[in-house]
C-alpha cells in the first residue's frame, strides 16, 4: 500500500528496482530524487540535452528523448522555459518525441558551448554519454562510439564552473553527470570501469531506464504543482511508434521497434500508469482532486 505522505520512496520500486539487471539503479535513493526536484522547483530556464546514437544500426536509440520530451513539457506547463537539445546523430528521434508532445522542436549542437550560450540556470541530462577516464565515449557493449558522440557532455564542466547547477538521469554509468556516484559505482560496475563516466554532476539519478527517471521526476513536479503535469499512456504510445517511424532502434536489441531496452510498450505504459498512481494517492491524501 502507498504512503501518502512520502511520494519519494514510492517512486523507486517503479524506476529503479533494478528490472533491467544493470546494478545502477541499487544506488538510487528517495534523498536523490527529492534533491533533483529541488533543482527542478529553482530553475526557469532548464536545458535539457539527450541523445544516444546505436552505431551498429546506425539509427538513435529509443530511451533518452521520450523522457526529456516528457519532463520538458512538465517543466513548461509549470512555468518554466525550457530547451531541449541534442545532437545531429539523434535529433530525428528527438524530434519525433516533441512532435508527439507538441512541444518546441529540439535545438542541434555540436559544441558544449552553444549549450551554455543558451542562457540557462541548471543542465539536465538524460541518457546522454559522457566520455570515460581516456577522453573517449563508450556504449554498453564496451566499443568506443566517440565518433558519433558529439562532445555536448562538456557542458556539465562550463555549467559548474559557472555555478550552474547539473542533473542527470542514466541507467547504464557511461552517462554525463553519473560520476558523482563514485566510488560506488566503481565497486558496483567493477567489470566496467573503463567506460564509466568521469563527468560529474550536481544531483545523479541512477534508474532502470533513463526515460522512467525523467517520467518519475515530471511525477514528483506534479506532486508539487498539485496537477498532473506528466504525459498519458496514449501519448507515450504515440512517442514510441513516432519514434520507430522516424527509423530509432531499441538500444538492447538493435531492432527497429516501439520498444525500449528490450521492453515493449505495454511495460512502459504500465509505468506510467504507476507513477499517475502515486500522483493520485499523494494528492487524494491532501484533500485534493487533481486536475489534468
Amino acid at each position: 500500500m502507498i504512503d501518502p505522505s512520502e511520494p519519494f520512496k514510492h517512486i523507486i520500486p517503479i524506476v529503479a528496482s533494478d528490472r533491467c539487471g544493470r546494478y545502477l539503479s541499487r544506488l538510487c535513493s528517495p534523498s536523490a530524487f527529492e534533491e533533483a526536484l529541488g533543482l527542478l522547483e529553482a530553475s526557469s530556464r532548464p536545458v535539457l540535452v539527450t541523445g544516444f546514437f546505436v552505431p551498429s544500426a546506425e539509427a538513435p536509440e529509443t530511451d533518452g528523448p521520450p523522457g526529456t520530451a516528457v519532463l520538458a513539457r512538465a517543466l513548461e506547463r509549470s512555468g518554466r522555459n525550457a530547451v531541449v537539445t541534442t545532437d545531429c546523430w539523434n535529433a530525428e528521434a528527438v524530434y519525433a518525441c516533441c512532435r508527439a508532445l507538441a512541444i518546441k522542436a529540439p535545438l542541434v549542437a555540436e559544441d558544449p558551448k552553444e549549450i551554455l550560450g543558451l542562457g540557462s540556470d541548471l543542465i539536465i541530462f538524460v541518457e546522454r554519454l559522457g566520455r570515460a577516464c581516456d577522453g573517449r565515449y563508450y556504449n554498453m557493449r564496451g566499443e568506443e562510439i566517440s565518433y558519433c558522440t558529439a562532445p555536448l557532455d562538456g557542458a556539465a564542466h562550463l555549467a559548474l564552473e559557472e555555478g550552474i547547477p547539473v542533473l542527470a538521469v542514466g541507467d547504464g554509468g557511461n552517462e554525463a553527470g553519473m560520476a558523482c556516484l563514485m566510488p560506488e559505482m566503481g565497486d558496483l560496475l567493477s567489470g566496467f570501469g573503463k567506460c564509466l563516466s568521469t563527468v560529474p554532476s550536481t544531483v545523479a539519478v541512477p534508474v532502470d531506464v533513463s526515460n522512467w527517471g525523467a517520467y518519475a521526476l515530471a511525477c514528483l513536479l506534479s506532486c508539487r504543482e498539485k496537477r498532473w503535469l506528466g504525459h498519458t499512456l496514449e501519448e507515450e504510445k504515440a512517442m514510441l511508434e513516432a519514434m520507430a517511424a522516424a527509423g530509432a532502434v531499441d538500444g538492447v536489441t538493435g531492432k527497429n521497434e516501439p520498444s525500449v531496452d528490450g521492453m515493449g510498450i505495454e511495460e512502459h505504459v504500465a509505468v506510467v500508469e504507476d507513477l499517475r498512481k502515486v500522483f493520485e494517492v499523494f494528492m487524494s491524501s491532501r484533500g485534493v482532486i487533481p486536475s489534468s
